[in-house]
């Protein structure tokens, strides 16, 4: 923290401890413009700018690339391409060599980078890029997914299978059945801080890269492949990102190796910074989904048997497709209990930019199929979505088995709706909207109330683990450093509020600084939602080392017994007097107690066998609903988020203020994908909605016009995570499926509820439009 008050001695609470909302440490300078970013950071003399060169084919063979005019452009030092790369030509995250720093011979994706041009200045570089000349020999290009054989598709790696039951014959047996096919669209992650990355050489093999990264271990390990040099000589720094959203777990890799391997070669620091353009035109994406899915069902609504089909566009590289594309099949359950399933996913080549890790990593995808089913049974049986969702929810005792095999053992989704359909006066709204529809020609209304249940933890197990690094100085400071990393979600804040918790000083006395891996190494990406449940225990780990260490020294100084050493509000009592907490760390190191330690955290119970498809890959479960209601024109397919109603599941929340927050921006940004947020290629595979004036990310004034938010403040982890808490990143970004299926309502209310709407998302005015003119028509007939 930047302030440093006196504690005080004879307070009853600590200021800041964990359960207190708190605001985030940087929000002063959020909005003065105070806070650094890594283009803020003063550059040493001599610093120089890259930037990169970038196809013009989807995908074609490199006939010749003649660069003599980019070299003689002003202001031109020096032009990298594969050649230049002194280590392995290589950024593929899964150590599958098929995604090269600057490709050699072949470009597999319009907007591929190709070569870096570094210059005195941004703007020289910028420019002499445009001067290359390039030959290629065009190849056949794959651009959409329909325009894959989805019976024998080139995939870019293993697709994963989840079975329990005979499906196929649940389904056959079943009184109804529905087949369908649903294209659920990407999205942009639209951060408000670009790719960047920043790299100053140093002595011998040393280099030090100031990167934009949610995964600095990673970058660490990438970088030094690239520069053929062992991991000891790279150290990434990240202070802050401004925003990540997942588009900075891999993305960041390649501009950090560019960076890293122009300030080796020229002996001097190099910045590397492109145009929003450029970055959404080379940068991965949220996965687009093509998901076909069959479902047989009762006279009730009660699901006998699903099978799924989960295909995606994953690009030209495997990136992070594997595991995006499996949780998709782990949520394509949501809160549902399918007594029989089959689902599979399919990881699909196509010559675009290869998709990555977004806010959810499939999981939202995963449940927009769930969701899509519940809607088609309920259309088919003339009954409320939300009657089908709670007849088929997961029990606690039985019904209880997920199609990977793990028991949900934490199961509190009948209490969460059944709260906010009190709250949110869900009944008498929905017959008031269809009273309303009835007499309204051109506007409906629609409203819509959906599950969460989002599972905790990566799903590649190892990735479950963290480091943290605490010093207490002799004034009684805390100096906090942990693997986890800033992008405005407020980690860093949760963490010290822990360590504060566990010392029972003011939280004024933790500093935050940088993460870096010369303090923690071989961290996991601050991703899965998983910060501060890795990163919290890990930081409590190492402060509780300490406290261990002070209460075995005040005891035997003291002559107590260690039971009657007790931290108190900035003091600690020991027998029957109290000193300041400043105080016993000065006697501690006068005494040569040790001060500092390094904590470590594993998640426990997780396995997973993928091959079986069978495991527990999560800790547990976050819960939530969301009750959206909407209006849309009929002639024009605009529609309004009149309200939103969300209750929401995090435990015992470890700072309330930031959780709301979280669920607020979570559920904006989900909403945008599923409405107005739109990617789109043409059939040569230039990215069309590559800036602001061609994607729509929600304005102020997209935001619902009545917006409540409330914590499921009983709730409390049944696992022992960071004080029972709970993960908020991932599962509210969920809750936008809510807007998605209300649009659908007020849709379906053209034909008298009787045809499911079938919307494919996003469901912008265009698509609603053309869904009303598809309803009157089936009415008709």
């Amino acid at each position: 923290m930047t302030k440093h008050l006196v504690p005080d001695t004879t307070a009853a609470k600590i200021r800041g401890g964990v359960g207190e909302g708190q605001v985030h440490d940087s929000a002063h300078k959020h909005v003065t413009g105070e806070a650094i970013y890594i283009d803020d950071m003063a550059e040493p003399a001599g610093t120089l700018h890259a930037y990169l060169g970038l196809s013009t084919v989807a995908h074609g063979k490199i006939l010749s690339m003649d660069l003599s005019e980019v070299e003689k452009a002003p202001g031109v030092v020096a032009v990298l391409t594969a050649r230049d790369v002194p280590g392995v030509n290589d950024l593929s995250p899964t150590g599958l060599n098929d995604e090269p720093v600057l490709p050699e011979d072949y470009v597999q994706f319009l907007g591929q980078p190709i070569f870096a041009v570094v210059a005195e200045t941004r703007e020289q570089a910028r420019r002499a890029c445009h001067k290359a000349k390039i030959e290629y020999e065009e190849l056949p290009a794959l651009i959409e997914p329909g325009q894959v054989d989805l019976t024998n598709p080139r995939l870019v790696t293993k697709p994963l299978k989840l079975t329990r039951g005979d499906a196929q014959q649940a389904i056959a047996s079943a009184p109804h059945r529905i087949k369908g096919q649903m294209n659920l669209g990407g999205q942009d992650h639209f951060y408000l801080e670009g790719q960047i990355g920043f790299a100053i050489p140093g002595e011998d093999m040393d280099v030090t890269v100031y990167s934009s990264t949610q995964h600095p271990s990673e970058v660490q390990h990438m970088v030094a492949h690239a520069l053929g040099v062992p991991s000891h000589a790279v150290t990434i720094e990240v202070r802050r990102m401004g925003g990540g959203f997942g588009g900075k777990e891999t993305q960041a890799n390649l501009f950090a190796a560019i960076a890293a391997i122009a300030a080796k070669k020229l002996n001097r620091a190099v910045k590397i910074r492109p145009d929003r353009d450029d970055d959404m035109t080379a940068t991965g994406k949220r996965h687009d989904f093509l998901i076909d899915y069959e479902v047989g069902f009762d006279d009730d609504g009660n699901i006998l048997g699903v099978d799924f089909s989960y295909a995606a566009r994953c690009g030209y590289a495997a990136d992070l497709s594997g595991a995006v594309t499996d949780r998709a099949l782990f949520h394509c359950d949501n809160t549902y209990f399918y007594p029989a399933v089959h689902a599979v996913s399919k990881p699909l080549y196509t010559n675009t930019v290869s998709n990555t890790a977004f806010r959810g990593f499939g999981g939202p995808q995963g449940i927009v199929g769930a969701e899509r089913v519940i809607e088609e049974v309920a259309y088919a049986l003339g009954k409320d979505p939300l009657e089908i969702r709670k007849r088929n929810f997961y029990g606690t005792s039985d019904r209880n088995v997920t199609p990977y095999h793990q028991t949900v053992e934490d199961n509190i989704i009948d209490r969460l709706v059944a709260e906010l359909e009190v709250e949110a006066g869900y009944k008498a709204r929905r017959e008031e909207i269809a009273r309303f529809n009835a007499s309204s020609r051109i506007v409906k209304r629609g409203i819509a109330l959906t599950p969460v249940k989002f599972g905790i933890s990566f799903t590649a197990t190892h990735f479950n683990q963290a480091g943290a690094l605490v010093h207490v100085y002799t004034d009684g400071s805390v100096h906090l450093n942990h693997g986890g990393t800033e992008m405005g979600q407020g980690l860093n804040l949760k963490v010290a509020q822990v360590v504060a918790e566990e010392f029972q000083i003011d939280l004024e006395q933790v500093k935050i600084t940088a993460t870096t891996t010369g303090k923690v190494p071989n961290t996991s990406a601050t991703a899965a939602s998983s910060g501060s449940d890795l990163n919290g225990m890990a930081a409590q780990n190492a402060a509780r080392q300490i406290k261990d260490r002070l209460i075995d020294f005040a005891a035997d100084k003291h002559g107590v017994p260690k039971d009657q050493v007790v931290f108190l509000p900035n003091r600690v009592r020991i027998g029957n007097q109290e000193i300041p907490f400043a105080d016993l760390i000065r006697e501690a190191y006068m005494a040569r107690i040790q001060l500092s330690a390094a904590g470590f955290y594993k998640t426990p119970k997780i396995h997973w066998d993928r091959d079986k498809g069978q495991g527990r890959p999560f800790y547990y479960f976050a819960y939530g609903a969301a009750c959206s209601e909407v209006s849309i024109d009929t002639l024009t397919g605009e529609y309004v988020v009149e309200r939103v109603d969300i209750l929401h599941d995090v435990g015992r929340s470890i700072n309330p203020a930031l959780d709301r927050g979280q669920i607020e921006g979570g559920f904006i940004q989900g909403m945008g994908w599923l409405t107005t947020e739109e990617l789109v290629w043409d059939n040569k595979g230039r990215l069309r909605t590559h800036a602001p004036s061609t994607y729509k990310i929600p304005l102020a004034s997209d935001r619902p016009k009545i917006f409540n938010v409330k914590l499921a403040d009983w709730s409390e982890n049944v696992e022992p995570a960071i004080h029972r808490s709970k993960a908020v990143g991932e599962p509210p970004f969920v809750h936008g499926v809510s807007v998605l299926h209300a649009i659908s309502d007020a849709v379906a209310s053209v034909a008298d509820y009787k045809v499911c709407p079938r919307l494919d998302a996003p469901a912008t005015p265009e698509r609603v439009l053309m869904a009303v003119e598809r309803l009157k028509t089936a009415k008709n007939l």
